[in-house]
């Protein structure tokens, strides 16, 4: 969010600042890129639908699906800058390209397996690459839409990729009618991602880092951003806004109830498998339109309410869930369309955070550095927040019960989640003029008149 100006721009700074607002295909670009994300989002569910077909075929059982969703989250943490550092070296749509015709080429030697060993590697290896395009283009995002359009264009990236993703999930899920169905899932994955990668080589048209900045907007590439080194990427953590950020990924206990909910309701609440599964359509619709609609207030709260506006919000989303998950699973509710309630509310709140936490991060990080922050941010800490709510949930289970862990991790840690975020009223709009004046300095420099 750009600090308050001083002095009234020039001609130039008004053209740029035009510019800025109006770079060029990035509709066009956010459609494209979303087809690009797909796979990501697909690809954890499909391996759950698939996963009795598999087991029959290569005689699995439980734990083995426990291994393989480990260890293609696992995967992330490495190939997660290893990706970005590519679409700096070589450019973002030949990262994107390149990311989707190794996952295509993945895909299909996942569908060969012949045993566990292989289908072990395969996966691992696909979770892991087709997973890294999400901080590629959450960078493009930054680039495409300038800080007042962040939150709707967030949104609305989420919004249809996750729209996308339930549609598809299912539709490959009637694969597993036939014996080596599960082979033909894995298939249409890899079909997908070479798609994905020939619309990109299409259709997308990079914008160039730090096109939706107004201060560099009308000036030269080269100009425009300094080298990415080590150092820099290690400087992230010393800007406070980006650390309590990290911070709350560790926090969101909010990612469990897509891990154990279903086995909650079945094993707690005596509900059967197909009755329970009916809460996910409630989820999934929650989460869509909500996303939806958090952009498009998120844009609004910026207007009326500067800085404070997304620090609130952000924080309502974290509270608003833990009161949901409190109410929602605390108490024993004999009829599943009270839990379907509940489930819908999950998703809202779940959806809540995408269009505010993403922008939140892009206007505390320089331009070139945005990649780099959105790999630590989704392939890392979300990654190390996933593994730890997920390998221990199951030993504290057996412990308090599922009810019991729930209590403690979606509703008290949640609560100090959203209480951890009050931080960023105060450092926030700092964080913000801190970058707002460095792209004033390097303008200035631009024009030779430092």
């Amino acid at each position: 969010m750009s600090s308050t100006r001083t002095t009234p721009p020039t001609a130039t700074e008004a053209v740029a600042t035009q510019k800025a607002g109006r770079v060029p295909h990035r509709w066009r670009n956010l459609v494209t890129i979303t087809g690009a994300e797909v796979v990501d989002n697909t690809e954890a569910g499909l391996l759950s639908t698939l996963f009795p077909s598999i087991a029959a075929a290569l005689k699995l059982d439980n734990g083995h699906l426990g291994l393989l969703s480990a260890l293609g989250k696992f995967a992330t943490i490495p190939l997660g800058p290893f990706w970005v550092w590519i679409a700096d070296r070589f450019g973002r749509k030949q990262a994107l390209v390149a990311n989707n015709i190794v996952g295509a080429i993945l895909g299909i030697m996942a569908g060969t397996s012949q045993d566990f060993v292989q289908l072990l590697i395969w996966n691992t290896l696909l979770a892991g690459v087709v997973a890294c395009g999400q901080p590629i283009t959450n960078s493009v995002i930054a680039d495409s839409f300038d800080d007042r359009s962040r939150a709707k264009a967030t949104g609305v990236y989420y919004g249809i990729l996750t729209a996308v993703s339930s549609f598809i999930g299912p539709l490959l899920a009637l694969f597993t009618g036939t014996e080596d169905g599960w082979r033909y899932g894995m298939w249409v994955i890899g079909g997908i991602c070479f798609l994905s990668s020939f619309l990109i080589t299409a259709f997308y048209v990079d914008p160039g880092v730090g096109a939706s900045e107004r201060q560099l907007a009308d000036l030269d590439q080269a100009k425009r951003s300094n080298r990415v080194t080590v150092a820099g990427v290690v400087s992230l953590f010393k800007v406070p806004t980006f650390s309590i950020m990290m911070l709350s990924r560790l926090l969101s206990g909010h990612l469990l109830i897509t891990v154990f909910g279903i086995q909650f309701l079945v094993t707690e609440r005596g509900f059967d498998n197909a009755v329970a599964a009916t809460v996910l359509i409630p989820f999934g619709l929650g989460y869509v339109l909500v996303t939806f609609a958090s952009g498009l207030a998120v844009a609004w709260l910026d207007k009326v309410w500067p800085f404070r506006g997304r620090v609130t919000f952000n924080m309502a989303a974290q509270l608003l869930f833990g009161l949901a998950a409190f109410f929602g699973t605390q108490f024993d509710y004999d009829n599943i369309g009270i839990y379907m309630v509940f489930w819908a509310l999950f998703g809202a709140f779940q959806g809540m955070n995408p269009p505010v936490n993403r922008p939140i991060l892009m206007s505390v990080v320089l331009p070139e550095l945005r990649g780099q922050a959105f790999a630590i941010f989704l392939t890392f800490f979300q990654t190390i927040g996933w593994a730890v709510f997920s390998l221990t949930a199951g030993y504290l289970a057996d412990q308090l019960g599922i009810e019991g862990v729930f209590f403690w991790v979606l509703f008290v840690l949640m609560m100090v989640n959203g209480l951890v975020l009050a931080a960023l009223y105060v450092t926030y709009p700092k964080d913000v003029r801190r970058v707002t004046e460095e792209l004033d300095a390097r303008r200035a420099v631009a024009k030779g008149r430092a």
